[in-house]
């Protein structure tokens, strides 16, 4: 899965979770540059990335994320991990 792929479907989980449809998701997006993406949504936003792509994330990891590019290439990573 390419990191296209990965980010659509990312900015789609971002969407749900944080019940924001019309959310436009980039690879540069942070938390703070979007309203209502608190610690709370932070952690369900995890648990749902974990949930869809088959993955575990550790806590280290998410604190190093700096934005959703980020985020989709640790997806990425771990993904190419798992079927290796």
């Amino acid at each position: 899965m390419d990191d296209q792929a990965i980010l659509t479907q990312v900015s789609a989980i971002l969407r749900e979770v944080l019940d924001l449809p019309d959310l436009t998701v980039t690879p540069s997006t942070t938390a703070e540059n979007v309203e209502g993406w608190d610690s709370f949504a932070h952690i369900n936003l995890v648990v749902a990335i974990e949930t869809h792509f088959g993955i575990k994330i550790h806590t280290a990891e998410i604190e190093e994320l700096k934005n959703v590019g980020e985020l989709v290439q640790l997806v990425a990573e771990k993904l190419k991990h798992k079927k290796g």
